[in-house]
């Protein structure tokens, strides 16, 4: 067995990694049945399904068809765009509100990729925004400050 897929390969190790940590850690839940699922159950059969996805595409890394690829150079420079971006939304969202908040997230973590543009970064932004309060707002009915607390809009 020859590696030629590298890329697939260490993705399929990272989601077997993930799903295992995962359906592992919700053990510690109550599990219950498929009748009555506890808070564990949900949590430990997802972590399942990504461990066997992660298999799967770890063992199509390995078959003589496989694309062959290299995997490039780690980038941390694009890690921490993308967890600074996140750590920013964390201490914005409740003094700027969920929708400039959001924006900053999405517009500073399409810094990371290297076909940046504004406009489908502004896009993506303006459809995340809508989603999410969509979902959460309207949907779930949690409460979030959707604009900044100084206008009083809330």
């Amino acid at each position: 067995m020859q590696l030629r897929n590298k890329q697939d390969f260490w993705s399929g190790v990272m989601f077997i990694c993930l799903g295992v940590g995962f359906a592992w850690k919700a053990t510690s839940y109550s599990m219950g049945t498929a009748a009555r699922m506890g808070p564990g159950y949900f949590p430990h059969w997802l972590g399942m399904l990504m461990a066997i996805l992660g298999l799967v595409v770890l063992l199509s890394s390995l078959r003589k068809k496989a694309e062959e690829t290299v995997v490039d150079r780690f980038d941390f420079k694009i890690l921490a765009i993308i967890i600074g971006a996140i750590v920013l939304f964390a201490f914005t969202l409740r003094p700027l509100g969920m929708i400039i908040s959001l924006f900053l997230l999405v517009g500073i973590s399409s810094l990371a990729s290297h076909e940046h543009s504004w406009k489908v970064s502004i896009a993506n932004a303006a459809f995340l925004t809508l989603l999410c309060w969509l979902s959460f707002v309207k949907g779930l009915g949690l409460v979030f400050p959707i604009w900044p607390s100084f206008l009083g809009l809330n």
